[in-house]
């Protein structure tokens, strides 16, 4: 297993840990190719029912390692760079995609690529320490790891040019203003408290909160009678399961229902 991206299985929840603390977790092709590797692992394997995506030793992750791009390795021709780039920014393609619930846990900083990482998951808890920058204008790039995508999504085309053109640090409560991140805990708590809401995702309803993501994603890019047509199917399928039935007996019984996950 790749070092440099670390895997951990637990009653469900995978987390998916950016394991160089000594760089701040920037991305490099080996730690790419392992979080492409992970993502995958949690889009297929039926044991994972939620994901947390993290970085060792206090921060979510830089983005690219400007130092190495700096330091001028032998250069490789334009539809080689391409396409390795094209392989890396599939994690962020199967974290925004899989229908399973991802959190990221901020702390630190997240930028550059690395916040275009957290923006593709589905819910973000802030520590209250943690800077966020889209960063790329500042090294003279244009984005990558679809952030421009998921930026103009989720607060509208004039703030993400806002943010990608000007690339202010923002704080965690202004991040929280506007909508990039889901809470804003102290940094002592971040850890657990980032654990425990994914790990309450893990031991939820699982096929159901997928269709609900896919229902999300689907409004994205639908027409409003597509999104209708999948909403219904979902919603019935999802009254199949014995999840539904569960939390149906128990509402009667007045209890907190026990989900399995099917």
């Amino acid at each position: 297993m790749n070092d440099m991206v670390l895997q951990k299985l637990d009653s469900g929840l995978l987390t998916i840990t950016m394991n160089r603390p000594d760089r701040r977790n920037a991305l490099n092709p080996d730690m790419t190719r392992g979080l492409v590797e992970a993502a995958r692992r949690a889009a297929e394997d039926h044991e994972v029912r939620a994901v947390l995506v993290k970085g060792a030793g206090g921060t979510f992750c830089v983005g690219g390692d400007v130092k190495s791009m700096a330091e001028g390795r032998a250069p490789l021709p334009f539809e080689a760079k391409m396409a390795n780039l094209r392989r890396g920014m599939e994690v962020s393609r199967l974290l925004h995609q899989m229908p399973k619930p991802v959190v990221a846990q901020l702390d630190g900083a997240a930028a550059g690529a690395g916040l275009s990482i957290a923006l593709a998951c589905d819910l973000r808890v802030a520590s209250a320490s943690v800077k966020i920058t889209t960063a790329f204008a500042k090294v003279g790039l244009s984005g990558d790891y679809g952030g421009t995508y998921f930026l103009t999504q989720m607060l509208g085309s004039t703030k993400a040019r806002e943010l990608y053109l000007t690339s202010p640090v923002l704080t965690a409560q202004e991040a929280l203003a506007l909508g990039m991140v889901t809470s804003v805990v102290p940094d002592a708590e971040v850890d657990a408290r980032a654990h425990e809401l994914a790990m309450s995702l893990a031991q939820g309803p699982s096929v159901t909160l997928g269709y609900i993501k896919r229902n999300i994603n689907n409004a994205e890019h639908l027409s409003l009678e597509a999104c209708f047509d999948a909403e219904a199917i979902h919603h019935t399928r999802a009254g199949e399961t014995a999840d539904h039935k569960e939390a149906a007996k128990a509402f009667v019984e007045k209890r907190k229902p026990v989900f399995s996950g099917h």
